[in-house]
């Protein structure tokens, strides 16, 4: 199948549109969750907890959704999500009027969901997508995803005004405009996604798997097996060797780009720069995250996922030596630099996503890419939280090496797994 089913194609429409609106809920917490932190805390050293504890309830709730899609259907799994995201957000502008860190810390948990749920959306795009064109399908979701994150971070400003208006913290803002975006997500996906992705795919497989039963009965060969496709694991093992390399892959992407993205915005401010000058170096860094994807998607199904992934670690190397080397008060260097950690994202979570949907069977494939996105989420709490304690130590310069190097582990990684790919087609 060459061109995508009708089916398909409403499915990533409806897509698209829910992942516009979340694009702008994500990106809009992001730049200045940290920035929240450290005034509610007074403390650098602590202005990654925020993206701490958002990655720690993405990590909760990429197993809620994978495990909801698993029994439900995406359409339940990414509306439970992302009204969980809008509950969070509204969690964080309380505790910013009330000046409450601890109702903070809880609301940022929740708020990950949203998180969490935007990343998910990746997989709905390819259950119904041909396995030539996965990449393709996975990247159109993410590069959605754009026109939000871009305007998103844009609107600090503006949400900052009107959050003074309303008698509540400038910083406050931009968590309405995420509660708000993450709502209608919602709405769009439990009006609109219909008929439901993962469900579909598993009735047309079953149908499938029903007529080649009734073909071979019929040519009197019923007892025997039919020809094998592909590489799948063995029923209760979903954790394949592929599949563990697509999970290290975006584990690394997730770590390097979270750690140096939080601090990003501290280290801007400590130089003398607005949050206006922020915002657009953050929304230059999801732009690069997103818009780029579809490149990614294609250089996935035309080259192969572990080709992409070796190039998305050599991105991030060269996103970490270009922010250690950027020039603290050049906003254009700084931009430049997170523009390529965007970038490597990209590479890493498309390809990373397209090895472990190859690897899954459609009876196993929500809840094992929910729990894979645990692992991806958990590591980038750990970049989160580790960062600022790494810029209060060293600076900000050392961090961004500290991931360049950090990166490469995905090299001997895939040479490892490639090696024994070919090894497999010898034999």
């Amino acid at each position: 199948m060459t061109e995508p089913i009708p089916e398909q194609r409403r499915v990533l429409t409806v897509l698209v549109a829910a992942q516009i609106l979340s694009g702008a809920g994500l990106a809009a917490g992001v730049t200045v969750g940290a920035l929240l932190a450290q005034d509610m805390l007074g403390s650098t050293s602590l202005a990654g907890v925020p993206s701490a504890l958002f990655t720690i309830g993405s990590a909760a709730a990429a197993v809620a959704v994978g495990r909801i899609s698993q029994r439900a259907g995406r359409r339940g799994g990414l509306t439970f999500g992302y009204t969980t995201g809008a509950i969070g957000s509204a969690g964080v502008v309380a505790a910013a009027a009330l000046d409450t860190a601890v109702l903070l810390f809880a609301a940022l948990f929740v708020y990950g969901a949203g998180t969490a749920t935007s990343l998910q959306a990746r997989y709905a795009g390819a259950d119904l997508a041909a396995p030539a064109r996965r990449g393709r399908a996975v990247s159109t979701v993410l590069v959605a995803t754009t026109l939000g994150a871009v305007v998103g971070p844009n609107l600090t400003t503006v949400m900052g005004d009107a959050a003074e208006s309303w008698g509540i913290p400038r910083l406050s803002g931009p968590f309405v405009l995420s509660g708000v975006a993450y709502g209608l997500a919602a709405v769009v996906l439990w009006v609109l996604l219909r008929p439901d992705p993962l469900l579909l795919a598993r009735s047309r497989a079953a149908a499938e798997t029903l007529s080649g039963t009734v073909a071979r009965t019929l040519s009197g060969t019923v007892g025997e097996d039919p020809a094998p496709v592909g590489d799948p694991p063995a029923p209760g093992r979903p954790w394949t060797p592929a599949v563990t390399a697509g999970v290290v892959v975006m584990i690394v992407t997730q770590l390097v780009m979270v750690a140096v993205m939080t601090m990003t915005p501290i280290h801007m401010r400590d130089h003398g720069h607005d949050v206006g000058a922020t915002g657009v170096v953050i929304a230059i860094h999801v732009a690069a995250m997103f818009l780029p994807s579809p490149i990614a998607g294609m250089l996935v199904d035309r080259v192969g996922p572990y080709r992409v992934a070796a190039a998305a670690g050599l991105v991030l190397l060269a996103s970490g030596v270009s922010a250690a080397l950027a020039p603290p008060h050049s906003v254009a260097a700084l931009a430049f630099a997170l523009g390529l950690l965007g970038f490597g994202w990209s590479l890493g979570l498309v390809s990373g996503t397209a090895l472990v949907t190859d690897a899954v069977p459609l009876e196993s494939r929500a809840a094992t890419q929910g729990t894979a996105d645990l692992f991806v989420a958990l590591a980038g709490a750990g970049g989160g939280l580790g960062s600022g304690l790494v810029v209060a130590a060293a600076g900000f310069p050392a961090l961004a090496l500290t991931g360049a190097a950090v990166s490469l582990v995905i090299l001997p990684v895939l040479a490892r797994r490639s090696a024994h790919v070919a090894q497999s087609a010898v034999h």
